[in-house]
């Protein structure tokens, strides 16, 4: 009975002792749990040079091209070039069955013919009117013709003038039908009307064409040295625009790839229904890299300012595009500090920074979506050092 006693007197002993030392701490609040370090990105905010634009796109069409049809009707008898072949001006492309026309050359240079001998005899008989008329003259004055004799020989003087005037109409009339006609014979060999490659070619040996009312191209020829980039530009940025502009833009058919074209004309009417203005720029396509109908995006470049601090994109979080706000993290010795931000214009290489960054400081350009702020920054790249 003791030793149960004593047991049970030491249980309640340090039952007591346990309840006075947890009553002691009972005020005190539990110990903060600490962020682990941030890993991100960082980069040092620098002074660059930013090319202000007006974002566009459109499409890539030939500067000339041309289709190429018949102007007399025939029979296709050779033709003389396949597509995609490039062609000089001038160049023979087909040739059409021309006999008919042959022949009416032949008529009109048999009529021209006859028209010329009659102007020859015409000349003769006017030649000898003429003298006559000055034999019946020198007989008169001598008394040995008579007045109607006269009269006679100066009327049939002026017959003769006349048929000569006549003579010499036929005869020209008859020129002109044979250049005439010779003209049409020409036009039975079809020529490239200018320098390209053939595109298009729809027609074989055998066919008709040239038929009235059904004239349709047989070859179509484009030039694709020079190509014309039509867009469109919102009225509200047609201030900034002249002819004369670059107009710098790439095209999802040749990746990676810029080109440059200049701008040309300006249409002076604005589209009612999207109230935007057509442009064309026109490229210089020597190489022919670019055809036409490729679909491209750009940039007209309308100036450039020097002393912008630019960063990516990816270094703006929570960023108001319209209201133009947006919110960088920066790195104070190896703490995180978040700092509002005004935004300005955005390319293709970064985002304009009005305010809120000065050159020198350092931001984070990636992993900032995870910071907060005091926290502290493993930086485990830093750009620009």
């Amino acid at each position: 009975m003791m030793k149960i006693g004593c047991g049970c007197a030491v249980a309640i002993l340090l039952g007591l002792l346990g309840g006075c030392s947890q009553g002691g701490d009972a005020g005190k609040p539990p110990a903060a749990v600490a962020r682990p370090p941030v890993a991100v990105e960082t980069a040092i905010a620098t002074m660059g040079s930013l090319t202000e634009g007006i974002e566009v796109t459109g499409s890539l069409a030939p500067k000339f091209e041309v289709d190429v049809k018949s102007e007399v009707v025939g029979l296709v008898r050779e033709v003389y070039v396949t597509e995609w072949v490039r062609v000089a001006k001038g160049a023979p492309l087909a040739r059409l069955d021309v006999r008919e026309q042959e022949a009416t050359v032949k008529g009109a240079e048999a009529a021209l013919a006859s028209a010329k001998a009659s102007l020859l005899q015409a000349r003769v008989a006017e030649t000898r009117s003429r003298r006559e008329l000055e034999r019946i003259t020198h007989l008169k004055e001598a008394g040995l013709a008579t007045r109607q004799a006269l009269d006679d020989a100066g009327t049939e003087a002026e017959a003769s003038a006349a048929r000569i005037a006549a003579a010499e109409a036929q005869a020209q009339a008859a020129e002109e039908q044979l250049s005439l006609a010779r003209t049409r014979l020409g036009k039975g060999m079809i020529h490239a009307p200018m320098a390209g490659i053939v595109s298009e070619r729809r027609v074989n040996v055998g066919d008709l064409v040239g038929e009235a009312g059904a004239n349709q191209p047989i070859f179509h020829i484009v030039d694709n040295r020079i190509l014309n980039l039509t867009a469109t530009v919102p009225s509200t940025a047609m201030a900034g625009l002249r002819p004369g502009l670059a107009l710098v833009f790439s095209t999802d058919a040749l990746p990676g790839r810029s080109f440059r074209g200049t701008l040309r004309h300006i249409n002076p009417a604005v589209n009612e229904m999207d109230r935007s203005v057509r442009v064309i720029a026109e490229v210089d396509n020597a190489g022919g890299e670019l055809k036409g109908g490729l679909f491209v995006k750009g940039r007209i470049v309308t100036g450039q300012r020097e002393g912008v601090v630019l960063v990516a994109r990816e270094a703006l979080s929570g960023w108001d595009v319209v209201g133009k706000k947006a919110r960088i993290w920066i790195a104070v010795g190896n703490r995180a500090q978040g700092r509002d931000a005004q935004t300005g214009l955005v390319t293709e290489t970064g985002v304009e920074i009005v305010s809120g960054l000065s050159p020198g400081e350092v931001y984070v350009i990636r992993g900032g979506f995870n910071v907060k702020a005091g926290d502290v920054l493993l930086v485990a790249r830093k750009q620009g050092a």
